[in-house]
């Protein structure tokens, strides 16, 4: 894997040969959770893992703005992986919707894409969940944290989830004054209506084809949503992976590797 740096983003290469796919990560995630995913594609699909504004690699910004984050990753794309030509994408969660500005604002740059357990609406129930994680990280006091260790044990009240710890502390770095979250904890918590809404995208429409994964025991995907969908994604076909929750990509690897690498290989509509 190669580790690049364009404009303010901060990417991930995996593979070298194959048809290009990027992928975008939700929220308090970063490009290199998807790593296993684009291993799994290889030799077929080479990558792009992308570190969205205010996480992992990537500048902090003064604001969140779906279409300002959709403009830098488009930014990105230009400049490099998808200069000779459109790329597919594949967006979860935050990275869905930022996925799904990008190819209603930037057509010409998305050859295909996948929208992951999320769809361009508001967000049910999630806010008052990821309001208690951005605050239980703020709490931690880092002064007093030698190790991950001790970060993880100060977390064991507030967030008692072994594999959501592990999953939030993949945030927390090293420098040279010590440990500190990667994400911008403070931004996104004052934010999060505007994660959990979708930007007024006028009257774009995204032309290509485009699956939508739905975590079979999630509810942030429902019926309810398929109207705004289709209307902006006409060619959207919707797939539910039944076992998995709302991280699909994690919970049901090679069950979502394998419907990813279906759509990715079509050559038709």
């Amino acid at each position: 894997m190669a580790e690049i740096r364009t404009s303010t983003l901060h990417t991930t290469a995996v593979g070298d040969d194959g048809d290009r796919v990027v992928f975008l990560h939700g929220l308090f995630g970063r490009g290199k959770n998807f790593t296993r995913i684009a291993k799994d594609l290889q030799p077929d699909f080479r990558s792009l893992l992308v570190d969205l504004p205010n996480h992992g690699g990537s500048a902090w910004t003064d604001r969140v703005d779906y279409e300002q984050m959709a403009d830098s990753v488009a930014e990105t794309l230009r400049d490099d992986f998808a200069a000779a030509g459109p790329v597919a994408v594949v967006g979860h969660s935050l990275g869905g919707k930022v996925a799904m500005v990008l190819a209603l604002r930037h057509p010409e740059l998305v050859s295909r894409l996948v929208v992951v357990d999320i769809a361009p609406a508001r967000a049910g129930g999630g806010e008052g969940e990821f309001a208690h994680l951005l605050d239980s990280l703020a709490a931690v006091d880092l002064t007093a944290v030698e190790r991950r260790s001790d970060a993880d044990e100060a977390l064991r009240g507030p967030i008692p989830w072994d594999t959501t710890r592990s999953f939030l502390l993949q945030n927390l770095r090293r420098g040279p004054e010590g440990l500190s979250w990667e994400p911008n904890l403070e931004l996104l918590r004052s934010s999060l209506d505007t994660i959990g809404g979708f930007p007024d995208t006028g009257d774009a429409v995204y032309e290509g084809p485009v699956l939508w994964v739905a975590g079979g025991r999630s509810d942030y995907v429902r019926d309810e949503h398929a109207p705004v969908m289709r209307r902006l994604f006409p060619r959207a076909h919707r797939v539910t992976i039944r076992e998995a929750g709302h991280w699909v990509h994690s919970q049901e690897p090679e069950q979502f590797a394998a419907v990813l690498r279906g759509f990715l290989a079509r050559t038709g509509p």
